[in-house]
């Protein structure tokens, strides 16, 4: 299950995809990070700047959805 966590006062938005620990990070563009699990596949995203990505943020949130 998707969990999200806002921090208002940095505009910070995280969305855990897979519970799981994450063994590396990468900057998919600007202020925007992919972490990756031991398995190489996503367990989360950090937004930075939230509030100005509201479209990649709605195809994160869909994409899991489309999978299922």
């Amino acid at each position: 299950m998707m969990k999200t966590s806002y921090d208002p006062g940095t505009d910070s938005l995280y969305i855990e995809v897979r519970p799981l620990p994450s063994k590396r990070t990468v900057e998919i563009e600007p202020d925007v990070m992919v972490d990756y699990g031991a398995d190489g596949e996503p367990v989360g995203y950090d937004i930075q700047h939230a509030s100005a990505k509201t479209d990649l943020i709605g195809r994160l949130i869909l994409m899991p959805m489309a999978a299922e």
